[in-house]
């Protein structure tokens, strides 16, 4: 069967994962393994050095207390002044050196003149070594390693005292240094073989550890895991969403760019560490430590940003180890969702304009078609003067394009709603706002107009069934005197009292639907950022009367000895 080259590339890239694997598992292996054995051979080194030497000194202890014991021999100490010592210390030194199986035990006289030793052709000659001097001239017994005539080995010498205490001779016992060898050899191979063993245990350890290793890490390679710690953190720190991450003990382990933002935080390496109920006191990450719950779309503010919020512990082997808290902006959410209403109510609004202009253009081609030209341009002349008196009453009372541009609209949406939208004729704005100034009284008066609207709409319907009148919204703004003061009515059913207290707090709404009380609570917050306040009082229409008032250094100053546009413009009249 014919291999594709994708199967072929497939095949290829596990293949140099599993090698990669075994790479990993057998560098993990080598290095406990090789640390486990250099640990041991070192201990086992050591122990049997020491072994050696503790048997080394045993077996001259033991030619030093044989030698000992055969100068302590009242026949060989008699043995010395008898005519032949030799007789008598040959057959007693035999014996005792096949008894305690030294390689040899040699009597010597006072001048180190051999009167005992294994080879018995050797009597009579002087002793070898040249460290008799000790016992012979000192009176010591000690233990000493010297070549004498039958090799090297470990002695142990010790003079031989008469009944009046004097020196009169000398015992040397040896035991062969090849022979010490040997049992040293045979005491410490047991120590090498264990050694050995723990060594080969030590790598199977290493093995397991290995493979353990492998298990908890997922497979991954050390090279793996580092590029998805990168791009873990490269992600964390792109995300539109704000992320605030704390341990079991509450303090912070992470903050992504968007949270400091959100949160106006210093630098993340200043944060992190410390605990989260001094840098956000109202997370409540601890209550989900605390109870284990998960919260999802909580509304909060977080600073000057309403967001939503999701919070949910960490959890390992059942255990809480932590929580995460994720939000985003809601009022981009809110802005988005307003975006693509109105998108949708400009769509309508298009298709109620092009419906209406088509009746309007059937009707006049109609009077055309009947000749009838004078009523055709005085509903031409009717129509182009209500725009008209928008336009110039706009012109001439609002010196800021974008402010009449933004009831330019809301003038068209409130016509197309059904609503009455009035602009109250004392309304004027002398002065051009500034940039701030501009998306401030937008959101404001926007905010304001639409809620107004839609009170409107619902009293509206209400009246309808009690023959009352329709829609009415009022609008009133002024810049005289020392602030800005915006005032919009409307003849909707107004607002309960024992609502009025908290109409201004952030999720409240008497609306349906998601997305909602966020209006008023902008419009409150932004009030209070530039130096004013909103109020609530009840409408001479009968419904609600919201009165903004903001700090009127929203507007641009005039230049020295420069009059206003408007008051220009009335000059000129």
């Amino acid at each position: 069967m014919a291999t594709s080259p994708q199967d072929a590339l497939s095949w290829r890239r596990r293949g140099q994962r599993r090698r990669r694997l075994r790479s990993f598992r057998l560098q993990v292996m080598l290095l406990v393994g090789a640390l486990l054995a250099g640990m041991l051979l070192a201990q086992g080194a050591y122990l049997n050095h020491r072994k050696a030497e503790i048997i080394a000194d045993q077996m001259g202890q033991r030619a030093l207390a044989v030698a000992l014991s055969v100068a302590s021999i009242p026949e060989v100490i008699a043995a010395f002044d008898t005519p032949d010592p030799s007789a008598t210390l040959q057959p007693i030194a035999e014996r005792i050196r096949r008894e305690t199986g030294a390689r040899y035990v040699v009597v010597g006289d006072r001048q180190g003149i051999r009167l005992a030793h294994p080879l018995p052709e050797r009597l009579g000659l002087p002793m070898v070594g040249g460290d008799n001097d000790r016992a012979l001239l000192h009176g010591e017994s000690y233990v000493s390693e010297a070549t004498g005539s039958l090799g090297e080995a470990i002695r142990g010498k010790t003079p031989v005292f008469d009944a009046r205490g004097e020196i009169v001779g000398i015992v040397s016992v040896g035991f062969m240094l090849d022979r010490v060898a040997m049992d040293v050899g045979r005491y410490t191979g047991l120590s090498w073989a264990l050694v050995a063993l723990m060594v080969v245990l030590g790598f199977a350890g290493a093995y397991g550890l290995s493979r353990h290793l492998k298990k908890v890490i997922l497979g991954l390679e050390p090279h793996e895991i580092a590029r998805l710690a990168m791009e873990k953190e490269a992600i964390l720190q792109s995300i539109h969403e704000g992320i605030l991450a704390i341990n079991r003990e509450g303090r912070i382990t992470l903050v992504n760019q968007q949270a400091r933002r959100f949160l106006g935080l210093p630098d993340e390496r200043q944060v992190l560490g410390e605990p989260v109920q001094e840098v956000v006191p109202n997370s409540r990450l601890l209550e989900v430590l605390e109870r284990g719950e998960q919260q999802f779309d909580q509304q909060m503010w977080l600073g000057d940003h309403p967001v939503v919020v999701n919070r949910v512990p960490v959890r390992y082997d059942g255990q809480i180890e932590g929580a995460v808290a994720t939000f985003r902006s809601r009022r981009e959410i809110v802005e988005l969702s307003q975006a693509l209403s109105q998108a949708s109510r400009d769509v309508d609004m298009l298709r109620a304009q092009a419906h209406e202009f088509s009746n309007k253009l059937y009707t006049i081609a109609g009077l055309l078609q009947l000749e009838r030209v004078r009523e055709a341009l005085a509903l031409i002349h009717q129509e182009s003067a209500q725009q008209q008196a928008r336009m110039s009453f706009l012109r001439d009372h609002v010196a800021d394009p974008v402010l009449s541009g933004t009831l330019l609209g809301k003038l068209t949406r409130a016509r197309e709603l059904g609503v009455t939208l009035e602009i109250d004729p004392d309304s004027s704005l002398g002065v051009p706002l500034t940039a701030t100034g501009q998306e401030v009284l937008m959101s404001v008066i926007g905010n304001l107009l639409d809620n107004a609207c839609d009170a409107a709409l619902q009293g509206a319907a209400q009246a309808r069934d009690e023959n009352g009148e329709g829609a009415r919204v009022r609008l009133f703004f002024t810049d005289l005197g020392e602030q800005l003061l915006i005032e919009v009515e409307d003849n909707g059913l107004g607002v309960p009292a024992d609502r009025a207290a908290t109409i201004f707090a952030e999720g409240f709404s008497t609306k349906p639907g998601k997305h909602r009380g966020i209006g008023l609570a902008l419009v409150a917050r932004l009030c209070r950022q530039h130096g004013g306040e909103i109020t609530l009082e009840e409408s001479e229409l009968g419904g609600a009367a919201f009165t903004a008032v903001l700090d009127k250094s929203l507007c641009q100053a005039p230049a020295p000895g420069e009059r206003p546009p408007i008051a220009q413009g009335h000059a000129d009249e």
